[in-house]
């Protein structure tokens, strides 16, 4: 049963230290030619995608717990334990983590590391030792961007509500007429603040930059990377990190297929008469509602798209290949 983290109440207690999950490599690149599929829907995912997710319950000893288990396509998946809870949801970021890999054995992926055993199925993450004995379940959870869906402010430049893609250039609609990835805003805009959703599709044997590739850039000019990077370790070059210049300060990037959303607040670099440039652009950025970004200096343009400058210019969704998505957006200029 997949609950909401709201639904969501503890009492399943275990020992503290063994949610755990023994750390094993997860490489993130991957060499082989073929990418494999891409689900853009959980109807057609299959078994893997019902058993990716995250994961939240109390073990034996009043410790909660959270996991993040990514699947890696063909049965396979690693799992991420977060002591605390998940993260922006009590885990902290210099925590340690325990992580190890599993497998489908029939209908149950399981996961079998030096100081316990972890099985999964039906939307539970049961927990035990290596001689049986329970040590208490997580259950499965599907968490919501506070934001998701909000409204545009008053006074708000409306760039997207479903109905035409007109206000961007080379702006192209999908089929269930969500904005495609590759198009620049019309209107240009200096200091302003702005609200975007986006979802990236399920490419379970892809790795790294091939796995739901695109960017939002600031001002053209500042990607603001989008990626599956669940249950990474979040990188400059991941989900929620301006490419090149700055980590998010935690990874709050949801499973594939999930909606999440970026609100930014964004402020040009200034620059003298003479064109020298006197003051960075700065960005707070909220990823699914946690700021991951705060009053961020950006020192330089990242690769891509326009070089710095003083002019307002529009805003930039990458094209990286990928089918990711877009949805309302929206701007208030400051």
């Amino acid at each position: 049963m997949l609950m909401t983290i709201r639904e969501l109440t503890s009492p399943l207690a275990s020992r503290a230290m063994c949610l755990g999950l023994i750390a094993c490599t997860f490489s993130i690149t991957h060499a082989a030619d073929d990418d494999g599929p891409t689900y853009l829907d959980a109807a057609s995912a299959g078994k893997d995608f019902a058993i990716q997710g995250e994961y939240v319950g109390v073990l034996e000893g009043g410790q909660t717990w959270g996991a993040q288990v990514i699947a890696l396509g063909e049965g396979k998946f690693h799992c991420v334990g977060y002591p605390d809870g998940l993260p922006g949801d009590g885990y902290k970021p210099r925590t340690a983590k325990k992580e190890s890999d599993g497998a489908l054995d029939g209908q149950i992926a399981k996961f079998k590391c030096d100081e316990f055993k972890l099985e999964i199925a039906d939307g539970k993450l049961k927990v035990s030792s290596l001689d049986g004995d329970a040590l208490g379940t997580l259950m499965q959870v599907k968490r919501e961007s506070p934001t998701l869906g909000q409204k545009p402010a008053q006074g708000a430049v409306v760039l997207f509500d479903g109905k035409t893609a007109e206000r961007f250039e080379n702006g192209k609609l999908t089929e269930d007429k969500l904005l495609a990835a590759d198009c620049s805003s019309t209107e240009k805009f200096g200091d302003h603040f702005f609200h975007i959703e986006f979802r990236t599709p399920f490419r379970p044997l892809a790795r790294g930059q091939a796995r739901g590739n695109s960017g939002v850039y600031l001002q053209s000019r500042y990607e603001l990377q989008v990626l599956d990077s669940f249950g990474l370790t979040g990188e400059n070059n991941e989900c929620g990190g301006i490419y090149s210049i700055a980590k998010p300060s935690v990874n709050m990037c949801y499973p594939p297929l999930s909606w999440q959303t970026y609100d930014i607040e964004f402020k040009s670099a200034k620059y003298d008469d003479a064109g020298k440039k006197i003051q960075n652009a700065q960005a707070t950025i909220k990823h699914n509602g946690v700021t991951i970004h705060e009053k961020l200096d950006l020192k330089n343009g990242t690769p891509g798209r326009l070089p710095e400058g003083k002019s307002a210019e529009g805003i930039y969704l990458q094209g990286h290949g990928n089918p990711v998505v877009y949805r309302n957006i929206w701007v208030v200029k400051r």
